[in-house]
């Protein structure tokens, strides 16, 4: 375990008897689609508030393109769904946990379907596509190439319905609250009542990924690595944190936004090509365009190189024109913003990170090494993902730890008296030396986010990823002791927290396996096929 020293242990100095108080049975802090699973499990008499960052709809849940794996097909079996994931993690997947969530897909698809998720369908029957590193067609999908966007309106619509719960929106978690170890909830913070103290028998950490620690990221702007930074402040383990997946296929338009072109346009037979006009996948996998997403990526990173082009492309030009327009209208609606018509033009793309597979280490059930304090989604490391999560089983695995770390949550907090322990003043700082307006927050961004995407990102190698350490830890040594007033500056210190643990990880893991590739560790070693924990000393 490697035991790494955090600059300190709450972001805000608050006073207790100066700012609101408000009690819960539980406290959920994230309202993508483990958030809002977790939700439903919370049944009167308990009380719960859920918590959003932003507005309900805004998370990494919302932004899915491609849809939910399940075995739903008669020619399908849950070995071959099993034997995939397996397959994709390279050799850090636990069984038992895959086995788990694997079989639970189907009743998980179904429960949404029942609660007014409108998936496609295809001659009256569920329709499914296949994606990267699976065997058979077995992703549901939802508005073609939107599926996140739907299955959260149904969750949010039927969260609105729920009288024991309370959904707070626009509010930011500085920290969550212990004392004696054990999690007591959480200050919060929002526009309309400053600081607040949100007390809870049992939390759950839902707050999703932190792919904004990266310059070029298919994640929305929230995405800034907060549940990570709360989680180990508190105490609580992490793992895995070396291992950031970059999803091989985003839009790449000088001067647009990063936009996913999701992995079901080659599910559906889409080819890359590079600069010169050809396919390429062959010389790196025999599943071709199909290959896992650590193959991908690597592999356009390659062929970029090869070529000395930006970008490598995808061709659908061959494949039907009705297809094309009904599985994916919201991609062929942003490409022709830019001109691209998506049936003949082909569309320039290039790796961007995707999707945090490290995070706080929980038990089947969400439990983390806190006591009271639960996890579930992006922000976790479960043992379903290994070194390389495979294409739609994030949704899933959501879905299965929401819904397992609500119904425990509500089981425990049931059987709990309604009493609160108190939390000390904070005042063990020293006056601030500098007010944080001295600070520019988005060069400071923008800066390690182009640390991170050139010494940390798809390709690493000793000397680049200790130059980005001494680079971290240098504007952590004038960020971090300052006491910041607003959302940006929090988030900053959040983020470069994140980026210190996925830097001491990578370092640490010296080898080449699933999304961790390191040049000067070509090889897959088996000595090596374990878990790198991180605790704050």
């Amino acid at each position: 375990m490697l035991h790494l020293t955090i600059p300190r242990r709450y972001l805000v100095r608050f006073h207790p008897k100066r700012i609101p108080h408000v009690f819960t049975d539980v406290l959920i802090i994230g309202t993508g689609i483990a958030g809002l699973r977790a939700a439903m499990e919370i049944a009167p008499p308990l009380q719960a508030i859920v918590v959003s960052k932003d507005l309900l709809a805004t998370s990494n849940s919302a932004w899915a393109q491609g849809g939910i794996a399940g075995v739903l097909d008669p020619v399908d079996e849950i070995a071959n769904h099993l034997s995939d994931t397996l397959a994709a993690g390279k050799g850090l997947c636990d069984p038992d946990i895959v086995n788990m969530v694997v079989r639970d897909a189907p009743e998980r698809i179904r429960e949404l379907a029942d609660w007014g998720t409108v998936f496609d369908t295809e001659n009256g029957e569920l329709a499914l596509t296949k994606e990267g590193g699976h065997s058979h067609r077995r992703v549901a999908h939802a508005l073609g190439d939107a599926t996140g966007k739907e299955v959260m309106r149904a969750l949010i619509a039927r969260a609105r319905t729920l009288p024991n719960i309370a959904l707070w929106e626009k509010t930011f978690i500085l920290d969550l609250l212990t004392d004696g170890g054990v999690c007591r909830g959480a200050l919060m913070w929002n526009a309309s009542h400053g600081k607040t103290i949100i007390w809870a028998k049992q939390t759950i950490l839902a707050t999703g990924g932190a792919g904004q620690i990266f310059r070029e990221t298919t994640n929305p702007p929230v995405a800034t690595g907060d549940g990570h930074a709360v989680a180990i402040r508190a105490g609580a383990h992490v793992r895995d944190m070396e291992f950031m997946q970059f999803h091989p296929t985003v839009l790449y338009i000088a001067g647009s936004s990063r936009f996913l072109i999701t992995e079901a346009v080659r599910g559906e037979g889409a080819y890359l090509r590079d600069s010169r006009g050809e396919r390429f996948m062959q010389e790196y996998s025999p599943q071709l365009e199909l290959a896992p997403r650590d193959v991908v990526s690597q592999a356009i990173v390659t062929q970029m190189g090869k070529t000395k082009h930006p970008c490598v492309y995808l061709d659908l030009s061959h494949l039907p024109v009705e297809l094309i327009r009904t599985r994916f209208p919201h991609i062929g609606k942003v490409c022709a913003e830019f001109g691209l018509d998506i049936t003949r033009d082909q569309i320039p793309v290039r790796p961007g990170a995707h999707y945090m597979i490290g995070g706080v280490t929980v038990d089947p059930r969400g439990r983390t090494s806190v006591p009271c304090l639960w996890a579930a989604g992006e922000v976790t490391s479960t043992g379903l993902h290994g070194a390389n999560r495979l294409a739609s089983n994030s949704l899933l695995e959501g879905l299965v730890y929401g819904m397992r770390a609500g119904r425990a949550v509500g089981e425990i907090a049931l059987a709990q008296p309604d009493t609160y322990s108190a939390v000390p003043l904070v005042s063990d700082w020293p006056p601030p030396e500098h007010a944080d307006d001295e600070l520019n927050v988005v060069d400071l961004r923008n800066a390690l986010g182009s640390e991170m995407g050139r010494n940390v990102g798809i390709q690493r190698d000793q000397q680049g990823l200790e130059t980005a350490q001494k680079q971290v830890e240098f504007w952590n040594r004038y960020v971090s002791p300052r006491e910041f007033s607003s959302i940006p500056g929090w988030e900053l210190q959040n983020m470069l927290l994140v980026s210190k643990l996925m830097i001491a990880a990578a370092l640490e893991r010296r080898e080449s396996r699933g999304t961790h590739l390191r040049t000067d560790f070509p090889q897959l070693d088996s000595a090596q096929a374990r878990h790198i924990e991180i605790v704050a000393s």
